[in-house]
This record gives C-alpha cells, structure tokens and sequence, in this order.
C-alpha cells in the first residue's frame, strides 16, 4: 500500500459532493467533496508502489483541463491510468451538472 498527496491551484467550485467508481480489482473509487477556496488536494490510496509519477501525470493533466476545488480521496485497487482518466472525467461530469 501506499499513499500520495497531491496539491494543485483550482479556479472552479463544483455544484455537489460526487463519488464514482467502486474499489475492486483493478479498479478505483473517486470521492469529491467541494472545497471553499481557490486549490485542490488530492489524497490518493492506492495498492500498487511506486507509480507515484504516473499518478501525478494523470492528475496534472486532469487539473490542466479541470480545475475544480475539491479534496479528492482516490481509493485504488490496482486501476490502469486509462481507467483513473475515465473515473476523472466521470467526476467531472457528476459535480458540475
């Protein structure tokens, strides 16, 4: 196990609180709760040591396009990057309609 933070700048407040995903094998859970000032933070959970790059690629690139002000909390059971990019964009979609 092991577990990484993440902190990026965020101009965008979502309209709720979202979860996507389930944690099982080979896939990942994303809870997201609003935060109330202009960052992000992003505490991730995962099965799999020593993709700690990875991880901050796939979230660079999320926070790049989306910046919303949320904690996030990634609970990981071995997702692909692929899959965590599809459960970002699900979240996406789930707090800001």
């Amino acid at each position: 196990m092991e577990t990484l933070e993440f902190t990026y700048p965020a101009a965008r407040r979502p309209a709720r609180r979202a979860r996507v995903g389930v944690v099982a094998s080979g896939d990942l859970e994303v809870l997201a709760v609003p935060r109330g000032d202009d960052r992000a933070t992003v505490h991730v959970t995962t099965s799999v040591d020593g993709f700690g790059a990875v991880w901050r690629a796939v979230l660079d690139t999320f926070f790049a396009d989306t910046p919303l002000a949320v904690d996030l909390v990634v609970n990981d059971s071995g997702a692909t990057p692929g899959t965590v990019a599809l459960r970002l964009a699900q979240l996406k979609e789930s707090a800001t309609a």
